[in-house]
């Protein structure tokens, strides 16, 4: 069953800098094959359920299995029947959004319009 994930995995007590030890997790995120997408707070990881759970705790153990206290945060998007929901997810927001806009400027002339036909009479 198709999953999106958005993982966080970082060490506890190695100090304010962790961008070595996030980087090490998101290399092993990025060669499991699976689409994934890294942005400041999260990494997306798509695909089967199973797999992409082996990657979330592979990745956690990279630090873990060093005797690195880690802590995960994860969230969830199981959907079935669709796929590629880590670009399809924002396309559909995307395209609310500008028939939201288009629908508020198209209000916007309408009400301009009415003011000038009030203005002329």
């Amino acid at each position: 069953m198709n999953t999106l994930v958005a993982v966080a995995i970082a060490p506890c007590g190695t100090g304010a800098e962790m961008s070595s030890y996030v980087g090490e997790v998101v290399q092993v995120i990025r060669e499991s094959g699976l689409p994934n997408r890294t942005n400041s707070m999260f990494t997306e990881i798509e695909g089967e359920w199973d797999a992409v759970m082996a990657v979330v705790k592979k990745a956690t153990m990279v630090l873990a299995e060093r005797g690195i206290r880690t802590e995960v945060v994860l969230k969830a998007d199981i959907r079935p029947g669709y796929q590629d929901m880590m670009h399809g997810k924002l396309e559909r927001m995307e395209q609310k959004i500008a028939l939201s806009q288009a629908s508020h400027e198209q209000e916007q002339e309408n009400q301009e319009n009415k003011k000038e036909g009030n203005d002329a009479e």
